[in-house]
């Protein structure tokens, strides 16, 4: 029986310099355990794949506590799971690692990790793909979770110049996209985009408001946020960087701060 079980996934050893990536032997005892390598331990019997820890931990109860308390006692503890707790348990006690298989298949199962903003947009950009890994229209695989209760999507306008549409595009409910044009986009619930306004490769936080005369690529809106008329977006980058923030793949993040919005605050 473990002290601690680590989901893991298999990845290309180019992939894994970005996980914290754990050594095994032939039952999956966990002997090393690194962040970040820049040569990571390959699984045994590959040459080319290593197992990257998916950051789910199960720990004995009463195990975990004196960890805890251990770690909290030790002076220049960075106080991380994967720096500094599973590192040190490695040695003395049963630690193993779980693959993130499907049962049925003995396939991988769907995971992405999104802690970074190009990971967290690309995710996105998967699901509106004609055959993404995680087809959320799959009726043999329900997601049980809440929603909120909404009113349909709505198109409004159908001139030449100003016509709400939406292509490659996932749409949710409480949306109303008038008189604008959403392409390869993703918009979560009650967003509005207004007339004469282009979306692109973005995606939309619940509760946005997007003016008239936008043109906005590449991005990801957060919640709430009120963009003004006229906003460009995406189109050039130094213009994008004194305003909002720009990832290392291009992708621009705005949040009601960056528009001098005062939201999600408690006081």
């Amino acid at each position: 029986q473990a002290d601690l079980t680590i989901g893991c996934i298999e990845v290309s050893l180019k992939d894994a310099t970005a996980f914290g990536v754990m050594g095994v032997d032939d039952n999956r005892r966990v002997h090393a355990f690194v962040e970040k390598p820049s040569q990571p331990p390959v699984m045994p019997g590959r040459t080319d794949t290593a197992l990257a820890s998916m950051g789910i931990y199960i720990f004995n109860a009463g195990f975990l506590f004196e960890q805890l308390l251990k770690d909290a006692d030790t002076k220049g503890s960075s106080h991380d799971f994967g720096k500094d707790i599973i590192p040190s348990v490695i040695d003395r006690y049963v630690v193993n690692a779980y693959p993130f298989l499907d049962l049925q298949s003995g396939q991988q199962s769907y995971w992405r990790d999104v802690g970074t903003i190009d990971a967290y947009w690309a995710a996105n950009m998967e699901l509106i793909g004609v055959n993404p890994d995680l087809n959320l229209y799959d009726n043999t695989w329900p997601i049980w979770t809440y929603q909120a209760q909404t009113p349909p999507a709505k198109f409004v306008f159908d001139d030449n110049d100003r016509r709400g549409q939406a292509v490659d595009s996932m749409i949710s409910g409480g949306c109303i996209v008038s008189g604008a044009k959403v392409r390869h986009s993703l918009l979560f619930s009650n967003v509005r985009v207004n007339s004469y306004t282009t979306l692109q490769d973005s995606v939309v936080l619940p509760d946005c408001n997007i003016g008239r005369h936008c043109r906005i690529t590449k991005a990801i809106i957060e919640r709430g946020c009120a963009v003004p008329e006229g906003t460009i977006i995406g189109e050039n980058r130094a213009d994008d960087e004194q305003r909002f923030y720009v990832s290392e793949g291009g992708v621009v993040l705005v949040t009601p701060e960056m528009l001098g919005q005062r939201l999600h605050y408690v006081r």
